[in-house]
């Protein structure tokens, strides 16, 4: 915690962090819209490639920090969808492997781009982003480490 941080001033740090990733999560959302995809789901997609072959559901929950009956049910939906395939290693096994069909890395490509994450990012100075990306990756550690604690 900062020396010179007040209750006050880390709530409203606090805030301010949830408004950015709010509002940029809007217009994200809104650019995925001609996909038929929201950020959640491009997300397990990303990760699945991410994966490869280790793609499971433990996997992907892991990687996104996530519960698994999340992605259970989030990866349900996308194999409805045709984004995914899941299949079991072996008949009697419930390790679920997850596969990307054609459908789902061509939505992987087609989002790839983001006009408002440039926009909005692309604001920063190259020298800005490098800063802010070592600060929340600061924060995101004492993050992780305080819910495993």
């Amino acid at each position: 915690m900062r020396k010179d941080s007040t209750p006050e001033s880390t709530f409203e740090l606090w805030r301010l962090i949830g408004r950015v990733n709010h509002s940029i999560l809007v217009h994200r959302q809104r650019e995925l819209r001609k996909h038929l995809i929201p950020v959640r789901q491009l997300w397990v997609l990303v990760a699945i490639k991410e994966l490869g072959n280790m793609a499971t559901l433990s996997e992907v929950a892991k990687e996104l920090e996530r519960e698994r009956n999340v992605i259970s049910l989030q990866t349900a939906l996308m194999e409805k969808d045709g984004l995914i395939k899941r299949t079991k290693n072996t008949p009697k096994s419930n390790l679920l492997k997850l596969e990307l069909t054609e459908k789902g890395l061509d939505v992987i490509k087609a989002s790839r781009s983001s006009e408002s994450i440039s926009k909005i990012l692309g604001s920063l100075s190259k020298e800005d982003g490098q800063k802010l990306e070592s600060i929340l990756n600061k924060v995101l550690v004492k993050a992780q480490k305080y819910h495993q604690d």
